[in-house]
């Protein structure tokens, strides 16, 4: 692997701010509820092109996926078997009248960002999207993949360098303090 890879600096970078368990538990399930809210908004829009007819929820969710190939392939085609449903399910909610679907869209993505802040908190980091909103809702689907790996004891030697890393970025940071 290039250690000096796109994918490895964004590893990196991500992970120093996500070091605490109780953070990491809240972005797996804070990360995909935040996706279903807007995925359920983004359903409610459908496209129909020479009778192939599909939602907007489901246009992001190809358009993420074709993003983070760029960054890594197993790692994408998993967030696409993840998100797909979350996409369907979004799709099924947005179906019901509108009060209700709208209710819940709110919910969880109000509710979803809510457990992020928690979970920083606990960590003692301030969320990235603070600093950076549109990278930080691009990226964290990603990264909500890249963890399960790391639980699962997946891929060690790519997660073994990005701890390496952050070690070393923080003797750094303690050298020019």
């Amino acid at each position: 692997m290039n250690t000096n890879s796109k994918l490895m600096d964004m590893l990196t970078g991500y992970a120093a701010a996500h070091q605490h368990p109780v953070n990491i538990a809240v972005h797996l399930i804070g990360i995909p509820v935040i996706m279903l809210g807007v995925f359920i908004i983004l359903s409610s829009v459908n496209v129909d092109i020479d009778g192939f007819s599909f939602n907007l929820a489901q246009l992001a969710v190809v358009a993420m996926f074709i993003f983070y190939m760029t960054l890594d392939r197993i790692f994408a085609l998993v967030f696409l078997l993840a998100a797909w449903p979350i996409a369907m399910l979004a799709a099924w909610i947005a179906g019901h009248p509108n009060a209700p679907s709208v209710t819940i869209a709110a919910i969880a993505f109000f509710g979803g960002y809510l457990a992020q802040f928690v979970g920083h908190a606990v960590e003692k980091s301030a969320p990235v999207i603070l600093k950076h909103p549109v990278q930080a809702n691009l990226a964290a689907p990603f990264f909500t993949i890249v963890e399960i790996f790391k639980l699962l004891g997946l891929r060690d030697t790519l997660f073994n360098e990005v701890q390496a890393r952050i070690a070393e970025l923080r003797e750094e940071q303690k050298r020019t303090a």
